[in-house]
């Protein structure tokens, strides 16, 4: 085990235990948590498998035999997850891995399986539509589940989300640009689920700087109408919110230049999705500041993986290599209490490869991410993670 590694599990267990995530996560599980195309099957049904030797056995169900990015995320956050046991030095537990194949019956089966098996907590599934499946097994039994999507609705009495929400983007970016002095924001998001979930988490997190919202609009295929909307506002405005993912970003801050805004004038602010070459090489969206996770622990995790593994992981490969993480922490210092409720809502928080973050008890998450400001080398840090979380 590595000196990183090490401290990593230790500060872990000291502290409060291990978990993880990122930028790419959202984009990449928003293609995939509502189980569309990449939900299908795509080859035959793996094998249930279980790894490591320990006492504590914990179900894992991931769409292995799905189509297309699904199922290669799933292969990747499986290896995470192997890796995990293998760095944890002599981990109590076991982890009993299931196939879903992408469907809800699948994760129905699949969790099924684990708890006959003697699962005292559940990792999974990825998709949102999976999850209620699954949450319909475990809450009679008083099981806790903590499932990867990004869906917040499904999240819920013993149903914890690990993964990046797009309300954590929000809350970050909207407290920092408050703290610089920015009141007046204006806003463009695309007419869909995440653009409803960024639109009510940028309201309330105005609100609560006492801010106001000068211009807010939703585009769909037509970016034209909104922009010149927005354009017209940002003369009230101190800061232009684009929530979207790299390449839609760059296309919107275009069409805006076109109805005439001049962006350089503007505080331009992001979320996670804008962790994008299309959004570093784009002139216009320069010196913008979005919320992510410091990446210096995904980089050094995705060395790690490509040393064992060969290959590269997924970006959303980090969620599984902590929730085991996190898992073996739990068993090793917390007892007969390790998966109850109030130990998973620990306000102090975890953390994990991508800093600190704590599961609230309506199972949705808070992350400690750090602001970073747009060039044309990539991502630059303005201000780190924080190093615990406030009240």
């Amino acid at each position: 085990m590595s000196g990183t590694t090490r401290r990593t599990a230790l500060g872990l267990i000291v502290g409060a235990p291990l978990l993880t995530a990122c930028s790419g996560i959202q984009q990449s599980l928003s293609q995939f948590s509502s189980g569309g195309p990449e939900g299908g099957p795509a080859g035959p049904q793996q094998q249930p498998q279980a790894v490591g030797t320990g006492q504590v056995k914990i179900g894992l169900i991931l769409p292995l035999s799905a189509s297309g990015n699904a199922g290669l995320a799933a292969q990747s956050m499986r290896n995470a997850a192997e890796m995990a046991l293998a760095e944890f030095q002599n981990p109590n537990i076991q982890l009993l891995i299931k196939d879903d194949g992408g469907s809800p019956q699948g994760a129905s089966q699949g969790a099924q399986q684990a708890l006959s098996e003697g699962a005292e907590i559940i990792l999974g599934p990825l998709f949102a539509g999976s999850v209620p499946a699954v949450a319909q097994l475990t809450r009679p039994r008083g099981t806790s589940v903590i499932a990867f999507s990004t869906d917040s609705s499904v999240a819920g009495r013993g149903v914890y989300l690990l993964s990046f929400l797009p309300e954590s983007d929000i809350n970050r970016i909207v407290d920092y640009s408050s703290g610089i002095g920015k009141r007046s924001f204006a806003a463009m998001v695309p007419d869909n689920a995440y653009g409803n979930v960024v639109e009510a988490a940028f309201k309330q997190a105005v609100g609560r700087k006492n801010g106001r919202v000068v211009a807010f609009e939703q585009y769909g295929a037509d970016r034209a109408t909104p922009a010149r909307t927005v354009a017209q506002s940002l003369g009230q405005a101190d800061a232009l919110l684009l929530a979207d993912d790299g390449e839609s970003v760059v296309a919107t801050a275009d069409a805006l230049t076109a109805a005439g805004a001049n962006l350089h004038n503007i505080q331009l602010l992001g979320t996670g999705l804008w962790d994008n070459p299309r959004v570093f090489a784009s002139p216009v969206l320069q010196g913008g500041l979005y919320a992510a996770p410091d990446p210096a622990g995904f980089r050094s995790f995705a060395g790690r993986y490509r040393t064992k593994y060969g290959g590269e992981p997924v970006r959303t490969a980090t969620l599984a290599y902590d929730a085991v993480a996190l898992m073996a922490a739990l068993a090793r210092t917390q007892g007969a209490q390790r998966f109850a409720p109030e130990t998973l809502t620990n306000p102090s928080g975890f953390a994990g490869i991508d800093g600190l973050f704590r599961f609230r008890s309506d199972g949705t998450n808070e992350r400690g991410l750090a602001v970073m400001k747009v060039a044309s080398g990539g991502g630059t840090a303005v201000a780190g993670s924080p190093k615990s979380f406030g009240a």
